[in-house]
């Protein structure tokens, strides 16, 4: 990997931190040769701070590190996209990322319905949903749905109508994430045993 430290007259280059799950961008630094010496030695982000004009690896006071997984440099060798497992908020205002937006996952519509199912489920004794229904009829009742779409997805698999496989499909997930919920878990919780089971292969 070649960098072009040179075009700067401080010897520095942008640094963009993404997260190497979700792929959305947390922060941007900038990092001089020994900053990115040390990144790949301690595998911990480390920048050169403007303002305090010395290294600064991210955490080193909140303890919300950046923990580095890959490095990629751009067409002109002058910017440097940074992979990253961040610790906690990236953000030293304590959002996210430094647009205080959500680090949320690839697919946002399912964290999206996940925080409205949660609500549900906070509120299920005032609420007039079929969601705070479901919550109110409690856990046998839930799993009996997810049970009975289940069967309805395997039903309409074996026949030639894909937009009734889908439909019957998205009514299994939509009923399985109310499913984790009554059990107190998220969806995430699954994925982190999915990953986990594949970094063993």
């Amino acid at each position: 990997m070649k960098i072009d430290f040179s075009k700067d007259k401080d010897g520095l280059v942008p640094a963009v931190i993404q997260d190497a799950e979700t792929r959305n961008v947390l922060m941007l630094g900038y990092m001089n040769q020994e900053a990115l010496e040390k990144t790949r030695e301690t595998r911990k982000v480390t920048f050169f701070s403007r303002s305090k004009q010395r290294l600064w690896t991210k955490g080193e006071e909140s303890g919300n590190f950046l923990h580095l997984v890959d490095l990629k440099v751009d067409c002109d060798n002058d910017t440097l996209l940074v992979y990253v497992n961040p610790e906690g908020p990236t953000c030293h205002k304590g959002t996210d990322t430094c647009w205080g937006e959500k680090n949320v996952s690839e697919m946002p519509f399912l964290t999206q319905l996940e925080e409205v199912i949660s609500d549900r489920r906070l509120n299920f004794e005032n609420e007039k949903s079929y969601v705070a229904s479901l919550f109110r009829s409690g856990i046998n009742k839930i799993a009996q749905k997810v049970g009975e779409e289940a069967v309805e997805v395997v039903i309409e698999s074996k026949d030639e109508n894909d937009e009734l496989f889908l439909n019957e499909s998205a009514d299994l997930l939509f009923h399985y994430l109310i499913l984790l919920q009554a059990k107190g878990f998220m969806l995430e919780d699954v994925t982190e045993i999915l990953k986990a089971r594949h970094s063993k292969k």
